[in-house]
């Protein structure tokens, strides 16, 4: 059997070994000490998990490497707030309770597991280190949004909170980290009833049929109050989609919606 320091390729693991940036992430996953439940995703070798578990009531802590979980045991071990779960946190059902969730996550999985939090209905916010491409296009750093960054905003705000270089890691990976953080809204900014009208209008818009996304819009609304949504918007006809921000997309369903 492989020895545990050994990193599985297939798993996608790059260990964070910087402490700093391992108690910067650990605080801004739990900004106030105390947290009723955390859920830690990609253990690992328990780097993370000793610094989150004293600001948890309870910490779950997901670990996928079977060869990995002994030692993460060991680790913790006296730490009654800590259970150690072996498996695949894909797997796991979302607590009926509110939630966070916080780790370092395989880069190669980062999709899986952001769409696993954005399903979770009881969850708070999500704090995720992944590869800094990654988190500064859901954020919109690059100055552009993506079409899942829009479609979840009326419910979830997506931020970028940090940096880790890519020398905090081993093995040293290809890029630097991000860290993300998704936070469910208390109050959404639109009405469940209008979660339908919101999803099509997005995706009418990201569809790239009609050459731009005032003509995608014109497939199914009226121009003039296409024209009339664009200027409430304040945007310019010629707009590329991915220039959209949420807000000025809330303003075009405001005007398009039924």
């Amino acid at each position: 059997m492989a020895r545990p320091s050994r990193v599985s390729r297939t798993l996608s693991q790059n260990f964070l070994t910087d402490r700093a940036a391992a108690a910067r992430l650990a605080r801004l996953a739990v900004p106030h000490p105390k947290a009723p439940l955390v859920l830690e995703v990609g253990a690992g070798k328990g780097a993370l998990t000793e610094l989150l578990a004293p600001r948890c009531r309870r910490l779950l802590a997901y670990e996928i490497d079977e060869r990995l979980v002994p030692l993460l045991g060991t680790r913790v071990d006296g730490m009654r707030q800590v259970r150690v779960v072996a498996g695949d946190f894909l797997a796991a059902r979302p607590p009926h309770v509110p939630f966070s969730v916080a780790g370092n996550v395989p880069f190669s999985r980062t999709a899986a597991i952001v769409d696993w939090c954005l399903r979770a209905p009881a969850l708070t916010e999500a704090t995720l280190l992944t590869q800094l491409e990654y988190a500064r296009k859901r954020t919109g750093d690059y100055g552009s949004w993506t079409k899942l960054t829009v479609l979840s905003w009326p419910r979830h705000e997506w931020r970028l909170v940090g940096r880790v270089g890519r020398y905090g890691f081993r093995p040293v990976p290809r890029v630097d980290a991000g860290i993300i953080r998704i936070e469910r809204r208390r109050s959404p900014l639109l009405a469940p009833g209008d979660q339908y009208g919101w999803r099509h209008l997005v995706e009418l818009g990201f569809s790239g049929v009609g050459g731009s996304l005032h003509a995608s819009l014109c497939r199914a609304h009226p121009r003039r109050r296409v024209d009339a949504a664009f200027r409430a918007a304040g945007l310019d006809r010629t707009v590329l989609v991915g220039a959209v921000s949420p807000e000025r997309w809330l303003r075009l369903h405001e005007v398009l919606a039924p």
